[in-house]
């Protein structure tokens, strides 16, 4: 893109006037300090401030604090949102990674992997929970589930200030999906119990063995509560479609795990038998190779087209488990009361489908058929409705507005039952319907995100920042991990590999007081004040307007601004400022 260069004298605040000019190139543009959004927070479904908490522990040393103080403070600015960081750090596949702009000089940094020590820091100090008001409210709200949603929703309205807060789980323990739908060697139960610990001493009251629509009428929750938020989840594993799929050595994904992780022992045989490509899938096929059996996954698309996480598929791989792409099950052979051997279709790739990526189309006269001792469908799951039925029509699932309100009076929604997606996804989806529950019982309009510039790669002066390789954890060996059940996998950063991981953040969009804009103005402009972090001023009557400042700025924080017009600089595919 050409660049325009006006060749102007320069009045107060860039005027335009070029008469008698001096023949100094100039610019109608003055810079102006604009905070933008980091991509790392866009790419996180609950609109973590991750680039706030990584530069707490960044610039720990130059701010004057000591590292425990920078952990404090950064777990207050992580649970503002999420009250399950190290939960979280654990089992969330950190799409804020996929957007990082450090991916495209040395590696995205290890955002995950500082969400869970900062968590686990806080559980090993017993970091408390500040909440957000000293008021106390006396409506009372029903939770349908201690899931990730429910659990989130419960938390928040406690902060809030809400006293009458009740959680009815059918299940034993709390927890929902986390508990009983995830192995232990991904997340301890002993993580999961300290972090839902934690928030329901916040005062929250829990129902165990209860199920809402057998032991208490959904209608009977109307009567007695204000607000009820039905986080339900999807327990229900989705069936093949096929004839004997009855059969004992039959069972879902999600079954098999909840047996699991309830304690119960099951018998797999020597040859397990996984359908499909998901984290269920996946997880269910990882059990059961340390449950000693020989584990094949068969999937009807390619690896490319796996929804499950990669490192999951990766740690499977690494484990010797079999996968056998671009084949659908067909037909089950039995064996006796028992399905001893499974025909699948072989497929080809077709046209994307609704989801975005290729349909498989059977070939024609092309199967394989695999023997198994236990049969795992694990192809989708979701909610089981019964004496539920008012809360959804046919076959859809719960219905909610944009703030998570459904359609029956006073009952809000949020997590698997609507559609299944992250544990991010349910966190937010739970603090959401809380911000409404709130606004609507005070009365009250919720506010804004406010609208911010997204900080783009061409933003940013990669030659400015040092290359500095990402942190990796520590994990078992294939050959240790298979033979336990319960042994975590993956071990979390040492404090010293955090310190050094947070400095490697490019703080994209807000200043961290480099001085590279003060170093580069050689006419005084820039005012750079004594005490650190405090923000830059501008002498703007001696200013030239020659961008320097803005283009050498390495976090993209400054533009440069048209004063008559109000307009910023445009840029070029570079990231230079196109004079005006």
């Amino acid at each position: 893109m050409p660049v325009a260069v006006k060749k102007t004298k320069v009045g107060r605040f860039g005027g335009r006037s070029s008469s008698g000019g001096s023949g100094v190139e100039t610019s109608a543009l003055r810079p102006e300090q604009v905070e933008k959004k980091p991509p790392c927070r866009v790419g996180c479904p609950n609109e973590t401030k991750i680039r706030e908490i990584i530069t707490t522990i960044a610039q720990t040393e130059a701010r004057g604090r000591t590292y425990p103080e920078s952990y404090k403070l950064a777990y207050e600015l992580l649970i503002e949102r999420n009250p399950l960081p190290a939960v979280c750090g654990r089992v969330c596949p950190h799409p804020c990674e996929g957007e990082c702009n450090r991916q495209y000089k040395d590696g995205s940094v290890s955002i995950n992997n500082i969400e869970r020590f900062v968590g686990d820091y806080a559980m090993e100090h017993d970091f408390p929970i500040p909440k957000l008001t000293e008021e106390r409210f006396s409506e009372k709200i029903a939770i349908i589930g201690s899931g990730p949603a429910g659990l989130s929703c419960a938390y928040q309205l406690a902060r809030r200030g809400y006293e009458n807060i009740t959680i009815y789980e059918a299940f034993s323990k709390a927890g929902g999906m986390l508990r009983y739908g995830i192995p232990d060697y991904r997340l301890p139960q002993e993580i999961l119990d300290k972090e839902i610990e934690r928030i329901l001493k916040l005062g929250i009251n829990i129902k165990y063995n209860t199920i809402i629509g057998k032991d208490i009428p959904y209608e009977k929750l109307q009567e007695d509560y204000d607000a009820i938020f039905v986080g339900i989840g999807a327990h229900a594993g989705k069936k093949l479609g096929l004839e004997h799929e009855d059969a004992p050595n039959v069972m879902s994904g999600v079954e098999f795990l909840n047996k699991i992780n309830s304690g119960q022992k099951v018998e797999v045989g020597d040859k397990v038998l996984v359908v499909g490509g998901g984290d269920t899938a996946i997880d269910a096929a990882r059990i059961a190779k340390r449950l000693g059996a020989d584990v094949t996954i068969v999937y009807r698309r390619t690896r490319a087209e796996m929804p499950a996480i990669e490192e999951e598929i990766v740690g499977a791989e690494e484990e010797g488990i079999k996968f056998h792409f671009l084949v659908a099950p067909k037909e089950l052979i039995m064996n006796g009361d028992k399905v001893a051997q499974m025909v699948c279709q072989v497929t080809e790739l077709g046209e994307p489908d609704a989801s975005g990526r290729r349909r498989p189309v059977p070939v024609e006269g092309k199967t394989i058929t695999i023997d198994c001792s236990l049969l795992i469908p694990a192809i989708s799951q979701e909610p089981n409705f019964d004496g539920l039925d008012n809360l959804h029509e046919g076959k859809d699932w719960v219905k909610v507005d944009e703030k998570f309100q459904g359609c029956l009076d006073k009952t809000f929604s949020g997590g698997d039952v609507l559609n299944l997606g992250l544990v991010t996804i349910a966190i937010y989806q739970g603090r959401k319907a809380a911000e409404t529950i709130h606004c609507k019982f005070r009365g009250i309009e919720p506010e804004p995100e406010p609208e911010q510039e997204v900080v783009k790669q061409n933003r940013i002066v990669m030659s400015y920042y040092v290359e500095k390789l990402r942190a990796q954890a520590t994990h078992l060996s294939p050959e240790e991990r298979v033979k336990y059940l319960d042994k975590e996998i993956t071990s979390t950063l040492t404090e010293e590999q955090v310190n050094e991981e947070a400095t490697r953040c490019f703080s994209c969009g807000s200043c961290f007081d480099c001085g590279t804009c003060w170093s580069m103005c050689q006419d005084q402009v820039i005012h750079k004040p004594l005490e650190k972090f405090q923000r830059y001023t501008y002498k703007l009557d001696l200013c030239k307007g020659c961008n320097k400042c803005a283009e050498a700025c390495p976090c993209g924080y400054i533009e440069m601004k048209d004063p008559m017009t109000g307009k910023y600089a445009p840029r070029t595919e570079d990231g230079k400022v196109v004079y005006q």
